[in-house]
């Protein structure tokens, strides 16, 4: 699962070698914390969130096949500039 929110992030987003991705298994679930550049929050999260309910839809489909249960945060991590 790491590796396919992995790809689906980086082909999204200007700087994929900032892209950081920490799992962390909490009751059950793998919560997946998804670190990116300030400067691509806005490509990741899209209009509306559309891009990143996308992603988490696409990832609960993967989950389900998979029967496992995942949970996706996306957080900033920092100024490049």
């Amino acid at each position: 699962m790491h590796a396919f929110i992995e790809y689906l992030i980086k082909e999204l987003v200007s700087k994929p070698e900032q892209v950081v991705i920490d799992e962390v298994d909490e009751e059950g679930t793998t919560i997946y914390n998804i670190g990116v550049a300030q400067e691509d929050m806005g490509l990741v999260i899209g209009k509306e969130g559309n891009t990143i309910n996308s992603l988490r839809n696409l990832v609960k489909a993967k989950a389900i096949k998979d029967n496992v249960r995942v949970r996706i945060q996306l957080n900033e991590m920092y100024d490049t500039n």
